[in-house]
């Protein structure tokens, strides 16, 4: 493949002699806008062919004003897809595991400090139920919840580790 149809295929101009839009002079300007501000063309360069870019007609006339530019812009590949997916999912995932070990600790500490009704309300609950002819037995007087407590806040502890796993692979990655 020569060099200059090298050069249209990497940009994404028309090839050879066909036909370019408003659209594919534009960012060829853009282009050579980039090429100016990074000191790669002088102001008379970049007046000079960005008047060739608007006037241009083919795709060979484009390419040939930046051909001897490098290409900044390289076209996505299917891993940076894929690693900003994972970035996306790593986010979602921590976030998630955040909300979820903030409720679970909530529900930790509240069962931890609660002492359950008093032997007050547990026998006005009893008068209540049976008055309605119901004769539910109520289960004994709690005392510490451990279940209650220790489960959640067990959870809570583990997904603040999954966060932490999940923000350390982040940050290894290059």
């Amino acid at each position: 493949m020569s060099p200059v149809a090298q050069a249209e295929t990497s940009r994404n101009y028309p090839p050879g002699s066909l036909r370019v839009s408003d659209a594919d002079r534009d960012r060829a300007v853009s282009e050579l806008s980039e090429a100016f501000q990074a000191g790669r063309i002088t102001a008379d360069e970049f007046d000079q062919r960005s008047a060739h870019a608007l006037r241009a007609r083919t795709g060979k006339e484009l390419t040939a004003l930046l051909e001897d530019l490098p290409v900044d812009r390289a076209p996505a590949t299917e891993a940076a897809v894929e690693q900003a997916h994972r970035a996306v999912a790593a986010r979602i995932a921590a976030g998630a595991s955040a909300a979820a070990a903030t409720a679970l600790a909530a529900l930790a500490l509240a069962n931890g400090l609660s002492s359950g009704p008093d032997p007050a309300k547990r026998e006005l609950a009893r008068q209540i139920l049976a008055r309605e002819g119901l004769s539910v037995p109520l289960p004994p007087a709690p005392g510490f919840d451990w279940a209650g407590t220790i489960t959640p806040a067990v959870l809570a502890v583990l997904l603040i580790a999954l966060i932490i796993v999940v923000r350390a692979a982040r940050a290894s990655r290059p």
